[in-house]
């Protein structure tokens, strides 16, 4: 795989030999981001456990990068890390990931995600070469009452079970820390830096096994010729590839590295409205694209709670952002199936060719990223 950079001009051309610190670099979004950083030019270090499954999507793509192993919550050892590299620039993924994961190890989650955070925001402030800092949160966060309205950056923080609770402190922690340490009414005199925080829905792509999750599950199934177990197939996402909320990322991290204060807010990003989708039709719209794939409706009464129905209002970032989405919900299920078939039945890994498609897309279309 070509790992050489080829697409430096993006996002104005702001990450081309910039050092980049990435937490969880070893995870599904945190690979997908380390590849797309590396492919612009970018000196890259991650910082993160070691990947959480066999097969990984990280170690598939053997990204020329620096990749240091280490616990989140290991303040010592992040603050280490993060001064001997000195970053221009952190995005903050690292997390326990799962709404089921987080009823079996609630105080693990808290301490990960709420207190992984102050650490990263902690190593931060005792490092003055980073000038922007990306933390990443969760639709989760926002108080759902599944309504049909998307939620909007200024809703109220919330969460019913304790990952998505987690993620509403974390965006609590994010905003005192810019209140009280990153003021922007102090930029340029008492700091350098800038915060924002980024909120995405339900991401899906090429390269993600984590346990528990719809598509890896599927596909994992699929490959074995096995069937599947649907647990809750009324539930309604806003299904988006992973390239989507990158790209969003990645242009909030070009407005704090301009020094521009008015970026230094929450930010949502997600699909249109008419990508909303429901799990059952996920699953059919699936099996079109990888017919052997098998599923059977199981209503586990005894689950825990997960939401029915969670939507973003992106209305914030289309306008102020200018950022818009470029793959629907088709093209969103197609790539992501056929990337886990060329691995399963040619051992091809097609993320190369996946993030190429997307910027030709984008380029066609004059997206703001693009120029």
């Amino acid at each position: 795989m070509n790992n050489e950079p080829r697409t430096t001009k993006l996002f104005g051309g702001i990450y081309a030999e910039r050092k980049v610190l990435i937490t969880g670099h070893t995870g599904f979004k945190g690979s997908w981001l380390s590849y797309w950083l590396r492919s612009m030019g970018a000196d890259v270090c991650g910082y993160s456990l070691i990947p959480p499954t066999n097969p990984n999507h990280f170690d598939l793509l053997k990204l020329k990068m620096r990749s240091e192993i280490g616990d989140i919550r290991d303040s010592v050892r992040l603050n280490k890390v993060m001064q001997d590299f000195n970053p221009d620039i952190v995005f903050h993924l690292a997390a326990q990931p799962l709404v089921r994961l987080s009823y079996k190890t609630p105080a693990e989650t808290f301490e990960t995600n709420v207190i992984g955070a102050v650490n990263v925001l902690e190593s931060v402030r005792n490092t003055p070469s980073v000038k922007a800092c990306v933390i990443i949160t969760s639709d989760k966060c926002y108080d759902n009452r599944e309504w049909v309205w998307g939620y909007r950056e200024n809703d109220p923080m919330g969460g019913h079970d304790p990952y998505s609770a987690s993620k509403g402190c974390t965006e609590l922690v994010t905003s005192s820390y810019k209140n009280s340490f990153f003021n922007i009414k102090e930029y340029g005199k008492n700091h350098n830096t800038l915060i924002a925080s980024c909120r995405a829905g339900n991401v899906i792509g090429g390269g993600d096994w984590a346990e528990d999750r719809l598509i890896p599950d599927i596909m994992k199934a699929a490959s074995l010729n096995k069937t599947v177990d649907i647990r809750n197939p009324y539930a309604t996402r806003p299904w988006q590839h992973v390239l989507e909320p990158l790209s969003g990322y990645l242009m909030i991290g070009q407005k704090l590295l301009e020094g521009k204060t008015e970026y230094t807010e929450g930010w949502n990003f997600g699909p249109s409205d008419t990508e909303m989708i429901s799990v059952g039709e996920v699953v059919e719209k699936i099996k079109e694209y990888w017919p052997k794939m098998q599923y059977e409706i199981n209503h586990d009464k005894n689950a825990p709670h997960e939401s029915g129905l969670l939507k973003l209002d992106c209305s914030k970032a289309h306008s102020k952002l200018k950022w818009k989405e470029n793959w629907n919900s088709e093209v969103c299920f197609e790539k992501t199936v056929n990337w886990y078939k060329k691995y399963y039945e040619k051992k091809i890994i097609s993320t190369e060719e996946d993030l190429n498609s997307y910027i030709t897309i984008a380029k066609n279309k004059n997206l703001e990223w693009t120029k």
